[in-house]
């Protein structure tokens, strides 16, 4: 039987770090967690591979759709080799058609950069068109992991849908829940669904930033988000997460 596992979804040294005191199993190391993710740089990723926890690569070129143009698949690819030559564990990607299919064209390419990686499919899948359809396509595809919340807004109100697809994937391929994931409603989501894989960033609060001088008439990113807050993965929230999870079986 397939070991249960927890991944933490982190986007700075400090979160890995955090990920790390709390027993998380594996990293999907991101940049900007605020916009869902982008590819992070190579030199957090060189800092993180120090740790020695494994480390999953989010590629997502931009914030959006994800429908991309040829120069985004070249630069995922660039990216993907990257990394890979780097000795990440494994890559994270995904790709969909303009009518909301799986690009499975050009992930079967993607696919045969990451080599012998692990490769999860990510919540691109969450809006394709047709969720069974997309599952077998991404066995034949190869992937290892489809992290999903069964195409709702979250993973518990997903539950239904995930139940059905970790059935129709009857061990072909891994069905990881994210998306509004933790501690309180792990066990609901496994006795529901049989999933015994987790994602969740265990961002609870936000840590106030050093500064002294604040000017507060200047905005730097999305609205609504303070440029004095900074968010964090809270250690103790990972491991009471990590012994959920470990616990299920």
């Amino acid at each position: 039987m397939t070991k249960p596992l927890f991944e933490v979804c982190v986007d700075s040294y400090a979160s890995c770090l955090a990920a790390k005191e709390g027993g998380g199993d594996r990293l999907e190391l991101c940049a900007n967690l605020v916009i869902g993710g982008t590819t992070p740089s190579e030199h957090l990723f060189t800092q993180v591979r120090e740790l020695g926890i494994p480390a999953n690569i989010l590629i997502r070129p931009r914030f959006g759709d994800f429908l991309y143009d040829q120069r985004e698949f070249e630069q995922m690819a660039g990216e993907i080799a990257r990394f890979r030559d780097l000795g990440a564990n494994g890559v994270v990607i995904g790709a969909l058609t303009r009518d909301g299919d799986l690009d499975t064209v050009h992930l079967r390419q993607l696919m045969k950069v990451a080599g012998s990686m692990e490769v999860t499919l990510h919540r691109a899948f969450d809006m394709a068109r047709d969720l069974k359809t997309s599952l077998e396509q991404a066995i034949d595809l190869g992937f290892t992991t489809i992290l999903t919340s069964g195409g709702k807004a979250s993973a518990p109100k997903g539950s239904a849908v995930l139940a059905e697809l970790n059935d129709q994937a009857a061990g072909q391929i891994r069905l990881m829940a994210g998306a509004g994931v933790n501690v309180g409603n792990i066990p609901g989501l496994y006795a529901q669904t049989g999933i015994t894989a987790f994602h969740g960033s265990c961002r609870t609060g936000s840590v106030s930033s050093e500064m002294v001088y604040r000017n507060p008439e200047v905005n730097m990113g999305l609205p609504g988000f303070s440029e004095y807050e900074i968010m964090r993965t809270d250690p103790k929230e990972v491991a009471r997460c990590v012994r959920v999870v470990h616990n299920l079986i």
